[in-house]
């Protein structure tokens, strides 16, 4: 289920990005390509305007000789025509095209038939003039472009007095900077989708693993919820049978059934008050108001209460309390803490045993220290036995009366208490201490 869950994700974020980066690329793209049509129409634009200069055309030359005749007395130089100054002017305002862009021009009549030399910065054969205006002819458009001898050609369609006059320019490299962009972002989106995928995967491991443990956890709380009721259940029923079986019998003489089934309802009833206790601590965390009190006096009363349990189990207490502690937090929390504490250090100490109880200021919090002599936890355990329902001898605590849920009670009364710490540590065949640090 996790597993197509990531899958899900995966998916999910991958194709959200892609959309994403699509958008982004794509946005680039039809702004450099809106620029590049831009500049070669101002391009073609300049030119003609040029070449429509009084004095330019009147002799085409068939190329560049010295600087002299030909194209270049037409004023061609590096695509442009040379004004009169004899350098390259402003041409309409606008700046020249680049040096390496390579351009020429054709006039006809108006029959679209050539008429004088085409004006060129390169010599080139009349075939190749003539198949660039036969393509421009047959487009039927005042502006195009066309692919000849593996270039691509712009150009530019005027009329004047005679026909008209084509202007045709080399836009073969500017075009290659709009492929070459499209490669670039095929490849930089590749290589990203790539990254993305397992940075993705890496973070969604991350993101499921908490609702696994959870989930988890979940399964194993109704598991364990259900076992503890399935044996109080069984003996209920079971005694219940025996009473029908009998039912002639006086309820005196059937009293040990009886007694039976109202010690195993208080046991699920106990059990039941737990759960819903955890649950609500769970749903409303720290819904109880928290005020500064006197936590000395607090389990100094504790102790008072459990004096009678504690001589019953011919146990020793030894205690010392720092006086007139004050801590910030729920009275009646604190106090259930330090019952379950005492109450489990009493369980797990044997007969003549010894349970030590300290209270004292630590820096700038209080600390608390339950210390109980006996078999202790086995360090395997010290991390796992505020899990709910998790028992280190499971056989030792049914026979106890225990469920598991009161250190996991302790931990989340202790928690939601400022600076709350509870942890536990333990000398294996000697004793074992927990420890409830408070601010």
């Amino acid at each position: 289920m996790f597993k197509k869950l990531r899958n899900r994700f995966l998916i999910v974020n991958l194709a959200t990005i892609s959309v994403m980066m699509l958008a982004a690329f794509a946005t680039i793209y039809i702004i450099n390509y809106l620029n590049v049509r831009n500049d070669i129409n101002m391009d073609l634009q300049r030119i003609t305007e040029a070449f429509q200069k009084p004095g330019i055309g009147e002799h085409r030359g068939g190329g560049i000789d010295g600087g002299t005749g030909g194209a270049a007395e037409a004023g061609i130089d590096g695509g442009m025509p040379r004004l009169d100054s004899g350098a390259f002017g402003r041409m309409g305002g606008g700046n020249p095209p680049p040096e390496r862009s390579i351009s020429f021009m054709i006039e006809t009549d108006n029959e679209w038939k050539q008429t004088g030399t085409p004006a060129s910065q390169f010599s080139m054969d009349d075939e190749f003039y003539a198949q660039a205006l036969q393509e421009a002819v047959d487009m039927d458009t005042p502006t195009g472009r066309f692919e000849l001898d593996g270039s691509l050609w712009a150009f530019e369609s005027n009329p004047t007095a005679d026909g008209h006059m084509l202007v045709f320019l080399d836009i073969t490299a500017r075009q290659k900077i709009l492929t070459n962009l499209i490669y670039t972002f095929t490849l930089v989106g590749l290589v990203m989708l790539v990254i993305l995928f397992f940075t993705s995967r890496y973070f969604a491991n991350r993101s499921i693993k908490p609702v696994q443990e959870a989930f988890d956890k979940q399964k194993q709380f109704i598991a364990d919820a259900s076992h503890e009721l399935k044996t109080p259940l069984a003996i209920i029923n079971t005694n219940a049978d025996v009473l029908l079986a009998n039912g002639e019998d006086t309820i005196l003489q059937q009293s040990k059934w009886l007694h039976y089934i109202k010690s195993e309802t208080a046991r699920m009833a106990k059990l039941t008050n737990d759960l819903l206790y955890l649950t609500e601590m769970d749903d409303s965390r720290t819904g109880m108001i928290h005020a500064p009190f006197n936590i000395s006096e607090a389990v100094e009363n504790i102790i008072l209460t459990m004096e009678a349990v504690i001589f019953e189990k011919n146990v020793v207490l030894e205690y010392d309390i720092e006086p007139d502690l004050t801590v910030h937090g729920n009275s009646e929390q604190i106090k259930q803490v330090v019952m379950i504490l005492l109450d489990n250090a009493v369980k797990y100490t044997g007969p003549k045993g010894e349970v030590t109880l300290s209270l004292r200021k630590q820096h700038n919090d209080v600390l608390l220290s339950v210390t109980n002599t006996g078999e202790g936890i086995a360090p395997e355990h010290l991390n796992r036995i505020f899990d709910r329902f998790y028992r280190t001898d499971t056989s030792r605590a049914r026979k106890l009366g225990g469920h598991g849920l009161g250190l996991a009670i302790a931990k989340s009364i202790v928690e939601q208490h400022h600076k709350g710490k509870i942890y536990a540590k333990s000398v294996v065949g000697e004793s074992a201490t927990f420890y409830v640090q408070l601010g």
